[in-house]
């Protein structure tokens, strides 16, 4: 799989289907946006540190900040459509709302959460399996704001891109082999992914302590 996402890297079109999966997997959790941004960063790490040979053209190797702006930029686009959604949902959201656990407990814990300024909660959530589609149509039922919803969103996007470009750049720079910077990079989002989801379905302190 590693191999054929590489491939990848050496078209400019990359940039387009991180974009596009990273707006869509807010609908479509499976799909594999961060092992994208993170086989897009390998890549230019690797042929950073070819040696002294030719820097390679621009269409060969993804460039680290463009790839950056983008996948913040696609993160914030999903975050806002499904809050949209969240919002004008109407009764099929609610039903499928009252089907989930998740988002239910998201619907109780936002209004608060975000009134409260606590809004880390999306950044958390941002790392977390599914947590992005919960929180951000969970704050769009809540009929939250978009000042107090989008500021956490650009800081949530930023978050997640910057460390699954760190991963991968900075992971293939170390260990100097691209699939095996790759791979364990991989390994290391998912890992944060189990942390996040943990620290989200774990309930607030007053919840607890009553």
């Amino acid at each position: 799989m590693f191999e054929t996402l590489g491939s990848l890297t050496a078209s400019p079109w990359i940039y387009a289907l991180v974009a596009v999966s990273i707006v869509l997997d807010v609908f479509l959790p499976v799909l594999p946006s961060g092992v994208l941004v993170i086989t897009a960063a390998a890549a230019a790490a690797a042929a950073g540190a070819a040696g002294p040979v030719p820097v390679p053209v621009p269409e060969q190797v993804p460039d680290i900040l463009l790839l950056l702006v983008i996948a913040t930029s696609a993160s914030v686009l999903g975050d806002m459509a499904a809050f949209r959604l969240g919002r004008r949902g109407g009764a099929r959201l609610d039903r499928a709302i009252a089907r989930s656990r998740r988002l239910t407990r998201a619907h109780e814990r936002l209004g608060t959460a975000l009134a409260r300024g606590g809004g880390a909660l999306v950044v958390i959530a941002r790392f977390a399996p599914a947590g992005r589609s919960v929180v951000s149509l969970g704050a769009g039922k809540t009929q939250r704001k978009v000042a107090e919803f989008l500021p956490w969103s650009v800081l949530a996007g930023m978050a997640w891109a910057g460390y699954s470009v760190a991963l991968g750049y900075f992971g293939t720079q170390w260990l100097g082999t691209q699939w095996l910077g790759t791979a364990l990079s991989v390994v290391a989002l998912f890992a944060a992914g189990a942390l996040a989801a943990f620290l989200v379905r774990r309930p607030p302190p007053a919840a607890a302590t009553a």
